[in-house]
């Protein structure tokens, strides 16, 4: 028993931490920056002010995690955000393809918790900000409502992925809140105050079914006239979750301060719209159904905005600017939603999309005052304009994998950021580089990996010379292309077949993209007019024209219903099939055509489809197609760019074999292994259900022997892109031979990188 006198006051009890790196949010942001510093040797505390890990993206908000993909509604092929965001992502889909927010909660705890060198804070708010000096954060103090304590937290350096940056406001550092003019950064896309100057929040509800009838008394507050939403003649049975991304309100509002304000109109509307849903009369099937969730925090998108050595702005995006101190990419659409959101009679979003992904510069992620402070998540320094892409939860945690690793260089160098970013950034790119993160035009180049002096032979490497039929015709209801990446030259002839009922014409166009490492194809380079005939048509295509370099090329079958083509069940690493479809979920209407004083681009969508989907197109290539050689696993970049970057066996390869030698035996303490878990693949966290838990390119087993025929290691049902082998003992040997097995009859073996070190 406790009894306790009368006094005259009390005090919380006070707990004292120290470590080298203070994260503030436990949003995605926050979890990916944690893991990535925890791995590197720093010791870090991660505070995070609600009781489960992921922020928007947590059971408590249930948005779906995207980036660069842009539900695979643009032209970023390949484009899923690397390192530990790619790690979660890829483990959520093999243990939740279902998409449910109560396990992604439960995968995002587990990665945190495996790692002893993070303190978890949950339910823990930061309230203070202590100075050393005015540019010099000293610590932080935070409470905890359930355990009732206080908690100093001190360190060399911090880090806010908090949202609402609220160590770098409580510190003093340099912010934004609202719209740039026009005029201050030559923004053509600068929102007009009508438009208004901030993106609102969001609030979901879920609904089931539950077998019998349901009756709903909606609550006195709940909005009794849905015809004050102009889009309420949308609303339907099916949409919850955040398919609801549109009940948006608060952007005249003041985004911080009024949240609590924001929530209750959010309320509101969310309870209106299901007794408009249930007791309406329009909806006879909701008679079973009931409201299963309503969120009670609101998905926040935009608030403050920190300022650092560097703004990113639209031309950034727009143009795909290089920075030389490039830390990650976004790909998101430039994406501004009308500041009256629910209530707006303007479409509820205005995505416009860049042609490719752009380069995130460092200078961008650090405060330009507040010495100790990193940024991270959607705070980082960048216009409003830019912030509409840059915003989103897989790029913000993207950045902020790039913040956190900045934290190490340092802690090694004893540097502030500014100073990484004058001295240490081609390190800070490679130890990036290093753990599976990928930086648009910066390659590996590390000389401590023994995989570069190594002579690397295989068992075999995949020459395409033809993409066999399967029984898959199907009708030019849209047009197609297939993606093919063809060294410079020469082009040599392509055979395709298709079948008609009746005599008509096909349009054949190759086109490349005016950017080598893009994937729009916006140059024609040659066209042919085939005569199709009824029956079985074998076309040879022969277009006069040669690759000025190496990148991809798209054979083009233009729209034509009379026409069906033979599709293949094989699939391979680096190749696609896209379509000039729609996906109005972002923009996408098959033709991107925005008005001429915005500053974007006019070009086409070309997208792939999703699986059991997005089959390649059945062809002959006599010349064959030498991309996919066992070279590429040293080549420093682990995913397609204007090239597949695979080692991919010969699918007749029974099995297949990577081997490295040297001439003198080598000390191995750690092999590095880089497989395809499909970088096209969005993988959105909730709501959505995946036909698959491993992605059918992913090597599920392996085994690696040394010169003795010794298994130093191996593998059975791996399906991550990124395996660490740290060996107990280090491996004495002069040869390494991984021994893999094809994913599936269908799909050969491939691997994207290979690194030992000592």
């Amino acid at each position: 028993m406790i009894r306790a006198e009368a006094t005259d006051n009390r005090s919380f009890a006070d707990v004292q931490l120290q470590a080298d790196l203070v994260i503030t949010g436990g949003g995605l942001s926050g979890v990916c920056a944690a893991i990535t510093a925890a791995r590197q040797g720093l010791s870090v505390v991660l505070v995070q002010d609600r009781p489960v890990l992921g922020g928007n993206s947590s059971s408590e908000v249930r948005l779906w995690i995207l980036g660069a993909t842009s539900h695979m509604g643009n032209n970023n092929r390949w484009a899923r955000e690397g390192g530990v965001v790619d790690e979660i992502l890829v483990e959520n889909m093999y243990r939740n393809p279902e998409g449910n927010p109560v396990i992604f909660d439960m995968v995002l705890l587990d990665k945190v918790t495996r790692e002893s060198n993070i303190t978890l804070l949950l339910n823990t708010a930061v309230n203070e900000v202590q100075k050393k000096n005015a540019a010099t954060i000293q610590s932080l103090r935070a409470f905890c409502s359930q355990n009732q304590t206080t908690y100093t937290l001190t360190a060399p350096l911090f880090c806010d992925a908090s949202g609402d940056g609220v160590v770098g406001f409580l510190a003093g550092a340099a912010f934004r809140m609202g719209a740039e003019s026009r005029e201050e950064f030559g923004e053509l896309f600068a929102p007009t105050a009508e438009y208004g100057e901030l993106l609102g929040h969001s609030l979901y509800f879920y609904s089931k079914d539950t077998g019998k009838p349901v009756k709903f008394t909606p609550p006195d507050f709940a909005l009794s006239d849905i015809t004050k939403i102009p889009r309420f003649k949308t609303f339907n049975t099916q949409d919850f979750g955040c398919k609801l991304w549109w009940i948006e309100y608060g952007g005249r509002l003041d985004t911080v301060h009024d949240t609590e304000k924001i929530k209750w109109e959010l309320w509101k509307v969310v309870y209106g719209v299901w007794n408009y849903i249930k007791n309406s009369g329009n909806f006879p099937e909701a008679e079973t159904l009931t409201l299963e969730w309503v969120g009670t925090i609101p998905g926040k998108r935009e608030s403050r905005r920190f300022e650092g050595d560097y703004m990113i702005r639209q031309q950034d995006i727009v143009e795909q600017r290089t920075h030389a101190d490039a830390v990650a990419f976004g790909g998101w659409s430039i994406d501004l939603h009308p500041a009256d959101g629910v209530f707006s009679e303007k479409p509820g979003c205005n995505q416009w999309h860049s042609k490719g992904i752009y380069q995130i510069p460092f200078r961008s992620l650090y405060s330009k005052n507040i010495h100790n402070l990193l940024l991270a998540g959607r705070i980082i320094s960048a216009s409003h304009v830019a912030f509409g892409s840059t915003r989103v939860m897989a790029t913000a945690a993207y950045v902020a994998q790039a913040s956190a690793m900045a934290a190490v260089l340092c802690k090694k160098h004893n540097e502030l950021p500014a100073g990484i970013s004058r001295s240490y950034i081609a390190e800070l790119q490679q130890r990036l580089l290093k753990t599976g993160h990928y930086i648009p035009g910066v390659q590996m180049t590390d000389g401590t990996d023994l995989v570069q002096s190594a002579c690397i032979t295989a068992s075999s490497e995949l020459v395409l010379t033809e993409l066999p039929e399967s029984d898959l015709l199907k009708p030019l209801e849209l047009s197609v292309a297939q993606m093919i990446p063809l060294s410079k030259g020469k082009i040599e002839p392509f055979v395709f077949h298709a079948q008609a009922s009746q005599d008509t014409t096909l349009q054949v166009e190759l086109r490349i993209s005016n950017k080598s490492t893009n994937h729009t194809p916006d140059v024609i380079i040659a066209e042919k007019t085939l005569t199709i005939h009824p029956g079985r048509n074998c076309l040879q295509v022969q277009f006069d024209a040669v690759m000025e370099e190496q990148a991809y090329a798209f054979i083009t079958f233009l729209k034509n219903p009379l026409v069906q083509l033979h599709f293949t069940e094989k699939r391979v690493t680096g190749l696609l099939s896209v379509f000039n479809g729609v996906n109005k979920a972002v923009s996408n209407y098959g033709k991107q055509t925005p008005p001429e004083d915005i500053g974007m681009d006019s070009f086409e969508f070309w997208c792939p489809q999703r699986r059991p989907e997005g089959h390649n197109i059945a062809l002959k290539y006599p010349k064959g197609i030498p991309a996919f050689g066992a070279q590429n696993v040293s080549n420093g970049i682990d995913r397609p760019t204007s090239q597949p970057n695979a080692w991919v066996a010969d699918w007749n390869d029974k099995t297949p074999q990577l081997e490295l030698t040297w001439n003198e035996a080598k000390t191995i303490r750690v092999l590095d292994l880089f497989f395809d878990a499909d970088y096209d693949h969005p993988m959105e966290s909730v709501l959505m259900h995946h036909p698959e838990h491993v992605m059918p390119f992913c090597v599920r087993n392996y085994k690696i022997t040394d010169a003795a025929g010794n298994v130093v290691a191996e593998k059975q049902g791996n399906y991550q892109t990124h395996n660490r082998i740290v060996f107990d003992k280090p491996v004495v040997t002069g040869k390494l031979v991984l021994e893999v097995e094809h994913p599936s009859a269908q799909v050969p073996a491939a691997i994207f990188g290979v690194r030992c070190y000592e």
